[in-house]
């Protein structure tokens, strides 16, 4: 009797949804134009959006604790985050939005059922995104194994062998053949010779290819460019655009910096890496700090690349089985207590012993302790200002690897006048709880 009388009950009509206060110039909204293409919502860019309204809304409350600085420069910092917010959180209309459109709690981990004892702890990285295919082959080179060898046959890399065949890809490191010419993102690649993932782009006027490393955010359809030093004002800063960094606004995020002009980029090229621009001084040198936490000058001519590298997941990572380590080319590491004492010094004994001296490599230096071998003559020493502990200025260390925490910490950083200690409170009140840094984060910014 229940159920029939819960058939016959007449269904209750849902509330419609409110009009969504979100949308673009051509009337899309979106927050929902992800859905449209059979994606998760984008929660990631709805809290970024409502974030920014929220600021805009508010703004006039924020006024009246503001004896620092008039209405008229609130008024324009909020206008100009605004049109920042708009430039770093684009609306994704296509199938792409890789990295952004993803759901709650999403860490970029893929964990492996216990189907065996290998697989228990298993956790490896999402290649859900990634495109399936083989990789361009006038982009690709074959590459020969050495084991460890020299030219000599002689093993100087010991545990090194085996491992799965591999393509080599040819990526852009100097960016800076094809200046002020828009290209395309065509796809996100996986490469198994780095850490990081590739991008395949190809240039509006020909349709040539080339390979770059992808930052945080990039997706599909995204437009990168290369620009030079004349037209570098004109572009904006986004992730993937590569600028000299003279040009380049103080504490933006950047990535494959260049050591010397024209050499291409040789630092944070690997996973998650990514240097912040702290300063430009005046003898033609900037001042970087590095993700090992050093800080050091480099020539203002240098180029680099804006954001960090992509597949932060990269070192939470766990391989659950030895075997894991072969399919890379890595051999098992032998202790040097566990040898003779013609292979090393710590080898030999009775039973188990500790070595019977300090630890040293193979050849006799110590290795524990801090032993620092770095000559102070070299030629770069006097560009090394400060080493100091592993740190970033990022405050988005614990944001889950979202990508829209991070634009949103490099936009904010970008401010001009968030050392007004009013306005950053103004501004951290309109931040969404789970982008919100702590409190000694927000007085180092």
């Amino acid at each position: 009797r229940a159920r029939d009388a819960a058939r016959a009950r007449p269904a209750r009509a849902r509330p419609r949804a409110a009009p969504c206060a979100a949308l673009s110039s051509d009337g899309a909204c979106r927050h929902h134009a992800a859905t449209a293409a059979g994606r998760h919502h984008a929660l990631p860019v709805a809290r970024a959006l409502d974030a920014r309204d929220e600021a805009l809304n508010t703004r006039e409350g924020a006024l009246g604790a503001a004896p620092i600085l008039d209405k008229a420069a609130l008024m324009a910092i909020a206008e100009k985050a605004t049109t920042q917010l708009d430039m770093i959180v684009p609306a994704i209309a296509s199938t792409g939005g890789v990295g952004i459109v993803r759901k709650r709690g999403y860490d970029g981990l893929k964990r492996w059922n216990p189907t065996s004892p290998g697989q228990r702890h298993r956790i490896t990285i999402d290649k859900s995104h990634l495109w399936k295919g083989d990789s361009l082959k006038t982009l690709t080179v074959g590459i020969c194994k050495s084991g460890g060898r020299n030219n000599q046959g002689v093993v100087t890399t010991w545990w090194r062998g085996g491992g799965n065949k591999r393509k080599y890809r040819l990526i852009d490191f100097k960016r800076n053949t094809r200046l002020d010419e828009p290209a395309v993102v065509e796809r996100l690649e996986y490469d198994p010779n780095r850490s990081a993932h590739i991008a395949l782009i190809r240039y509006k006027s020909d349709n040539a290819p080339a390979y770059i490393l992808a930052p945080q955010g990039l997706y599909p359809g995204a437009t990168v460019i290369s620009a030079s030093v004349d037209n570098a004002e004109t572009f904006d800063i986004a992730p993937g655009n590569c600028l000299t960094m003279s040009k380049l606004p103080t504490g933006v995020l950047i990535h494959n910096l260049e050591i010397r002009p024209g050499s291409g980029g040789q630092l944070c090229r690997s996973a998650g890496n990514g240097a912040s621009l702290l300063a430009h001084m005046d003898d033609g040198y900037c001042l970087v700090r590095l993700p090992s936490g050093e800080t050091r000058k480099l020539l203002a001519k240098c180029r680099a690349t804006i954001g960090e590298v992509s597949n932060a997941p990269w070192k939470n990572r766990v391989l659950g089985k030895a075997g894991a380590s072969r399919w890379v080319g890595k051999r098992p590491h032998v202790r040097g207590v566990a040898m003779n004492p013609v292979d090393h010094p710590h080898g030999g004994g009775n039973g188990k012993t500790a070595g019977g001296r300090p630890s040293v490599t193979p050849w006799g230096w110590p290795t524990k302790g801090g032993y620092k071998t770095r000559t102070s003559k070299k030629y770069s020493q006097r560009l090394i200002e400060r080493e100091g502990p592993r740190a970033y200025v990022c405050a988005a260390a614990n944001s889950d690897f979202d990508p829209v925490a991070i634009d949103l910490v490099v936009f904010f950083s970008r401010l001009p006048c968030l050392c007004e200690g009013t306005v950053l409170v103004a501004v951290a009140d309109a931040w969404p709880m789970r982008f919100r840094p702590s409190p000694r984060a927000f007085e180092a910014r």
